[in-house]
């Protein structure tokens, strides 16, 4: 233990010695002598093997490693300082938490969701992956996931987070130019705007009420980022099938307007998972809570 907090105050000292300026300040702000803080960061460089500052009578200025070095130690000595304060307060929710997230889902449910908590948990941080591509828990080192449909519950914990209705939408400018479907056959003769999936390269077909599933000419494809199909049907560019939370906010201006609303209701399913057998650390815990409690407010 004497060993990792002589490294710590040493990692302190250059940091501070960096952001002053000076040994001298750097001494003044730690309680130490200047030839104490200068010796800190000589015994620093030679372990490291690398010179971290530049030295003149006046002022010191961290060398390109040092500037490199200086922001790594910085971040890490920051995370030490909040464990430290959570731990004291009797907060157990420390560390670093892994979360993947569709993009969809994750900018206009999970995020929102998310961002009070470092205000709860000081010692905590979270990591969010925002991507539509479904990541390894394993090799890519991730403690939770939402994913969308069917979860192999042999393998994964999953905690329902609602079942979400899909809808045709528009643009005025694009009904008033291209006019109005009256019924399903009418949408072939309009403009489409699909997705493919960034996994296998599958184009989604829309899937209507009853069960119903079509598939029609596409005058656009998206990949990778689903909101850039919406973005074209607020352009204008044609007609969209999306989750009614996406749009919302377009809705409510008549930027969009839905299309064959009879056809609507099919829903799909977003699920919290994770691997069984994992131990849920107080970390975790936290971030699972708040997403189902997020999840429930939600559905009212």
């Amino acid at each position: 233990m004497k060993t990792t907090r002589a490294s710590l105050e040493t990692l302190e000292v250059f940091c501070k010695t960096v952001e002053l300026g000076s040994f001298t300040a750097a001494a003044r702000a730690l309680g130490l002598t200047p030839q104490a803080a200068s010796r800190a960061v000589t015994r620093l460089e030679g372990t490291l093997g690398a010179a971290l500052l530049r030295r003149s009578t006046r002022l010191v200025r961290p060398t390109e490693a040092g500037r490199s070095f200086h922001e790594r130690c910085r971040a890490g000595l920051s995370m030490i300082a909040e464990a430290s304060a959570a731990l004291a307060s009797g907060d157990r929710a420390v560390g670093l938490v892994r979360i993947s997230m569709p993009t969809t889902f994750g900018h206009h449910r999970l995020l929102p969701a998310l961002a009070p908590l470092r205000r709860a948990h000081p010692g905590l941080r979270i990591e969010a992956h925002v991507s539509n591509h479904n990541v390894d828990f394993v090799r890519e080192g991730f403690d939770l996931a939402v994913r969308l449909g069917e979860i192999d519950r042999a393998t994964f914990v999953a905690r329902n987070l609602g079942d979400f209705p899909l809808g045709l939408f528009a643009s005025p400018a694009y009904l008033a130019r291209a006019g109005t479907p009256r019924s399903v056959d009418d949408l072939a003769q309009h403009e489409a705007i699909l997705f493919t999936l960034p996994s296998s390269g599958r184009v989604l077909p829309w899937e209507l009420a009853g069960g119903r599933s079509l598939r029609p000419p596409a005058a656009w494809l998206c990949s990778e980022d689903f909101l850039a199909c919406i973005t074209l049907a607020r352009a204008g560019a044609g007609i969209v099938q999306a989750y009614r939370f996406l749009v919302e906010r377009e809705l409510a201006r008549r930027e969009l307007v839905e299309v064959l609303p009879q056809l609507g209701g099919q829903t799909r399913r977003f699920s919290l998972v994770y691997p069984k057998g994992v131990p849920v650390t107080p970390a975790m815990r936290v971030v699972i809570d708040r997403v189902l409690l997020h999840a429930r407010a939600d559905r009212g």
